[in-house]
């Protein structure tokens, strides 16, 4: 059994990637129903909460069936990070985590991110002052250093570890290769084998199948896995993942018709918790990644991005699902 603190996450649990104007509560709703053991809001700035400001206020939304969840964030300065964990710990999570990895300049360049493995000292004093200020689990996401001359993951490890993070995710790619080439396990692998960590290890890049679940799961021996663009689109991916190493033999891939049913209740769950036109405007991104692979499907995501009505989208999903049954029969 994994645990982070009191939390109880199975023997091998997958976890769903905190991803910005992705993971929001319609998206995990969607991937919790699919087998999710574990989520992560968007990432939130600290400086932004420190500000009230509108967006990162919001991204601390979380709702019970989400759980266990962990509310994810990222920054620059000490105290502000201390002082967004106490206020993140008021919306209630199950978890607190910081984001160590991002590798966007928006993020990085202005010194918070992947930024703070150029400065182990900083990211310690910063994780504590984190696990001072709130009574939650705390985890760390990083990266395995800044470029291939500084891979200091092993050590990272080792120091947040003593000074009390609950488990620790590693993406297995450096700042500097953003998410370009194959995503390098070895270290994660390394961490595993230390035999002075204890806390559970993730590992996260690249897993897109349930068979190179399967593989990395036994070749670097991770506690669990994080699933983060695989996931975009295609949320039945935590299940057959389950069931493919639980039977070593595939679920049948989802129907039209069931992703037709998720992009409904992706859209429902947007609607209700944006209002129905930012709810609206919001999902157009996710059309192209529901219905990818299916032939000539153009004319109708044009029809779904294009359209400010409900009913109208609605209409145009139950085309989609006649249209293709017939096609695909």
């Amino acid at each position: 059994m994994v645990k982070i603190g009191p939390i109880e996450l199975g023997d091998f649990p997958l976890l769903l990637a905190p991803m910005e104007d992705v993971s929001d509560p319609p998206f995990r709703a969607v991937c919790k129903e699919n087998g999710a053991d574990l989520m992560y809001t968007e990432f939130i700035s600290s400086e932004g909460l420190i500000r009230d400001a509108a967006k990162s206020v919001q991204k601390l939304d979380i709702f019970d069936y989400e759980r266990p969840i962990g509310i994810q964030l990222f920054g620059s300065d000490v105290d502000t990070m201390g002082e967004c964990a106490r206020i993140s710990t008021g919306a209630h999570p199950d978890l607190i985590d910081i984001n160590y990895g991002c590798p966007v300049k928006q993020v990085a360049c202005r010194g918070a991110g992947a930024a703070l493995l150029q400065d182990i000292p900083k990211m310690v004093r910063m994780t504590k002052a984190v696990i001072d200020n709130t009574h939650l689990p705390v985890t760390v996401k990083t990266r395995l250093g800044w470029d291939d001359s500084t891979k200091n993951i092993l050590d990272v490890a080792e120091r947040l570890q003593d000074i009390g993070i609950q488990a620790l995710t590693v993406h297995g790619r450096t700042r500097v290769q953003m998410y370009k080439g194959e995503a390098d396990w070895t270290l994660i692998g390394r961490l595993k084998e230390n035999p002075r960590i204890t806390i559970p290890i993730f590992g996260n890049g690249d897993i897109d199948s349930p068979e190179k679940a399967l593989e990395y799961r036994d070749r670097y021996g991770v506690d669990g896995i994080m699933i983060g663009r695989a996931s975009i689109g295609y949320p039945w991916i935590f299940n057959e993942i389950k069931h493919f190493l639980a039977t070593g033999i595939h679920r049948p891939a989802p129907t039209v018709q069931d992703r037709v049913d998720a992009c409904r209740k992706h859209l429902d769950f947007s609607i209700r918790w944006k209002g129905e036109r930012t709810g609206i405007v919001e999902m157009r991104r996710h059309y192209a990644n529901y219905f990818k692979g299916l032939p000539d499907f153009k004319p109708f995501r044009m029809r779904l991005v294009l359209t400010y009505s409900l009913d109208e989208l609605l209409t145009i999903l139950n085309e989609v699902s006649e249209f293709y049954e017939g096609v695909m029969a």
